[in-house]
């Protein structure tokens, strides 16, 4: 699968939303990955629905929601509406695992499970049928900035061997930087996600040039 490169917007300037949208898309990003938070699965609270719809009419890149919410099926109808191409739930949050995936699979729009770095894999080895990608939590979830955990590299790799022939996209986020993007792809990641690494940066062109670089030098 090709690699692909998603700015989390939760590093981005909430001031001058479409402005930073609008950069990153010229820039060359894949997707835009949207962290919708709601205070409780997670301790911080980002934006609901209304916001990704006011933003779906200013992006020309594919929306990437991930729920990290503790009622995942509460969002689920707006977000479709807003027409977002993928969506994530925790696989912590999901009481009946199968019809939440099926409710948006039915929709027309990637399915994914996000699993928190202390959640065993196992959980997911059933449910791989069902998906169309994985979300792997490279830091505990609800803060942008946090450090890389290492161990991250090691389930991801799992993750790939699990998978089997799937063709499973394998999205990691946290702590994605120049730094680890080689060794990320390498263990079997296809999308990065990545959100001081890219926001933080004053040229958000150069930011996504230089991980696709990183990728395919360390592939030499």
């Amino acid at each position: 699968m090709t690699l692909r490169l998603a700015p989390s917007l939760l590093s981005a300037d909430f001031s001058r939303l479409a402005d930073e949208v609008a950069e990153v898309a010229a820039a060359g990003a894949d997707l835009l990955h949207l962290d919708i938070m709601d205070g409780h699965f997670v301790p911080n609270l980002t934006f609901g629905p209304p916001v990704v719809r006011s933003l779906a009419s200013h992006s020309e890149i594919p929306l990437d929601a991930h729920l990290m919410v503790s009622s995942p099926d509460d969002f689920l109808e707006d977000l479709l509406m807003a027409g977002v191409a993928r969506i994530a739930v925790h696989i912590e949050t999901c009481d009946h695992l199968h019809r939440t995936l099926q409710r948006i699979r039915d929709a027309g729009v990637d399915a994914g499970v996000a699993i928190n770095p202390a959640t065993a894999l196992v959980l997911l080895e059933d449910a791989l049928s069902w998906i169309d990608f994985v979300l792997v939590m490279s830091v505990n979830p609800g803060f942008g900035g946090q450090d890389f955990i290492p161990e991250s590299l090691d389930r991801i790799a799992r993750l790939r061997k699990i998978a089997g022939d799937r063709s499973i996209d394998i999205s990691v986020d946290g702590g994605v930087c120049q730094e680890n993007a080689a060794s990320l792809a390498r263990a079997g990641a296809t999308t990065l996600i990545a959100g001081s690494a890219v926001f933080g940066a004053p040229d958000r062109a150069r930011a996504l040039a230089d991980l696709r670089r990183a990728v395919t030098v360390g592939d030499d």
